[in-house]
C-alpha cells in the first residue's frame, strides 16, 4: 500500500509555488495503467484550459484534499453552466464530471485535489482544448481567468 501524508500535500504545494505553471502533480500511476491517479497540487494564477475528455470518453473524478478551488462546467460553446466549490473545510468535497463535458479548476487558496480518470494516458487523445478559450500560454489567459474568477465570486455570493 502506498500513503499520501500531510507532509508529502505541503511538499507538493510549495513545488507547485515554484512552478512557472504554478502547479505540480504526484503520479500513483504507470502511463500505461488503465486507471490515473494523481494528486494536483495547485496556486492561484494558475490557468488550465477548459477541455473535455471525450475521445475516448472519459469520466473524472475529483476530490479536495487541501484547500479550496472552483470547479467549472461549460457549455459547447463556452458559456459556464455550473460552479462547484471544492473547499477541504467545506461541504463539498468530490465532482464527477461526465465524458465529453467541457470543464476546468480554479485554486481559490493552496490546494491538493485528487484526481481519478481512465487511462491509459495519450497525449494526442488524453484532452481535447475547447476552441472558445485561449490555450495554456496565451497572451489572453491572465484576462480570461480573471473573468472566470468574476464569475466564481458572483456564484460564492449567492
Amino acid at each position: 500500500m502506498r500513503t499520501i501524508t500531510e507532509a508529502m500535500i505541503v511538499g507538493l504545494i510549495e513545488q507547485a509555488k515554484q512552478s512557472d505553471r504554478q502547479r505540480t502533480i504526484y503520479r500513483l500511476h504507470e502511463h500505461e495503467e488503465p486507471v490515473q491517479r494523481m494528486v494536483n497540487a495547485v496556486m492561484l494564477r494558475t490557468y488550465i484550459t477548459p477541455h473535455k475528455h471525450g475521445e475516448p470518453p472519459k469520466v473524472e473524478l475529483m476530490s479536495i484534499l487541501v484547500g479550496k478551488v472552483a470547479m467549472l462546467q461549460f457549455s459547447d460553446v463556452g458559456q459556464v453552466e455550473e460552479v462547484h466549490i471544492l473547499d477541504a473545510k467545506g461541504a463539498v468535497k468530490i465532482v464527477d464530471i461526465a465524458p465529453n463535458t467541457y470543464h476546468s479548476m480554479v485554486a481559490l487558496e493552496p490546494s491538493a485535489v485528487l484526481e481519478i480518470i481512465k487511462g491509459p494516458y495519450d497525449p494526442l487523445t488524453h484532452k481535447q482544448f475547447a476552441e472558445w478559450a485561449p490555450l495554456e500560454g496565451d497572451s489572453e489567459c491572465a484576462t480570461y481567468l480573471k473573468n472566470l474568477e468574476v464569475i466564481i465570486s458572483k456564484h460564492m455570493v449567492d
